[in-house]
């Protein structure tokens, strides 16, 4: 019903909506961020592990109502496009926010818990490519094997990433000092001054907000696809999965602002690791056969370019002294770069 009636409406206006809804999720990110920050601070928790479990599981609810959306509604190409090119998408906003960081990004990690989860994201990349390959041969109650698979293999990443972050004997070496973080001057008095049980009630209303407000936003993409007459496929990867990661977007850019790297690297692949794990919900859902038959050009080349953009920030991980291509390290530079080149190669094939 939102959608025709927005589908009446001019291009001007549901432009205008579009920037109001997206506007709204960005307020509401940026606070979950603080209240994130504030709450890991007191609860003595990892900032990778509050970016990896609470704000990547609370920015990923757009995405959440999108896939299990298109599922019921049997458009594969929906959340295929969707699932794929947030990935290659969020990875790219990891490297916009390195324009808000004081020296390259991945110099600032003490752990090596950021490199093993980006290991871990390609190969469960590289999973859902066989699957894609094989065209799913063998169905459980009519869910498809590699769907299966990855939702075995998220959970298995879990354990193992909470394992490593509690038995970490990784030496780093050549770290920026304290002083080069350059925290964001933000008023966090009503915070510290705000009981737990406030600070989680306030926590629990933004995400309500970022999955009602994510969800307007993916209807008014929606509706600006078909107006505007790009490909659905196109639409998948690009505007809709904009739509989709706007809340990591702003949680993103917010904790590099605030000087929390290990929160904002962690939001990033823990959200990817999510978009992942949601093809076995979906696949459970979608009722014309195993989700991962339905492979087009553009979904492989998003999971490629998914796996490319990674690998990238993989690299950068590991080798610590990075030269800077202006404001940002030279992985960021080539992830956006890579990423334009991957945008142009989606238009081509759309």
């Amino acid at each position: 019903m939102m959608y025709e009636l927005l589908l009446s409406l001019p291009l001007a206006i549901n432009l205008a909506l579009f920037a109001l809804l997206a506007s709204g999720i960005w307020y509401c990110g940026f606070h979950l961020t603080l209240l994130a920050d504030e709450l890991s601070d007191r609860l003595n928790l990892a900032k990778s592990t509050v970016g990896l479990v609470f704000l990547a599981l609370a920015t990923s609810l757009p995405e959440v109502a999108t896939t299990l959306t298109g599922a019921i509604a049997d458009d594969a190409d929906l959340v295929l496009n969707n699932l794929f090119g947030g990935i290659a998408l969020q990875t790219a906003i990891l490297a916009f926010a390195d324009f808000w960081a004081r020296g390259a990004i991945t110099n600032y990690p003490r752990k090596a818990d950021h490199a093993l989860e980006a290991i871990l994201l390609i190969a469960l990349l590289a999973i859902v490519q066989a699957a894609f390959v094989l065209h799913e041969p063998i169905t459980i109650l009519n869910v498809g094997l590699g769907s299966l698979v990855i939702g075995l293999a998220y959970m298995a990443t879990l354990l193992l990433l909470r394992h490593y972050s509690e038995n970490n004997d990784w030496v780093p070496v050549d770290l920026p000092s304290k002083s080069d973080v350059s925290p964001m001057k933000v008023t966090r008095a009503s915070l510290s001054k705000a009981s737990t049980q406030r600070l989680v009630l306030l926590g629990i209303l933004a995400c309500c907000a970022i999955l009602i407000l994510g969800t307007a936003l993916v209807v008014s993409a929606e509706v600006l696809s078909a107006k505007t007459g790009l490909g659905s496929s196109f639409i998948g990867v690009t505007l809709v999965a904009l739509a989709t990661s706007l809340p990591e977007l702003s949680t993103t850019i917010t904790a590099v602002r605030m000087g929390a790297y290990t929160m904002a690297i962690s939001n990033i692949f823990g959200s990817n690791l999510i978009m992942l794990v949601l093809l076995l919900p979906a696949d459970a859902l979608y009722l014309k056969g195993p989700i991962l038959r339905e492979d087009s050009a553009s979904a492989q080349l998003a999971i490629a370019l998914g796996m490319l953009l990674t690998t990238i920030y993989l690299v950068g991980l590991i080798i610590r002294r990075k030269p800077r291509i202006g404001h940002l390290g030279i992985d960021s530079a080539v992830v956006l770069v890579a990423y334009l080149a991957g945008l142009f190669v989606f238009y081509i094939v759309k």
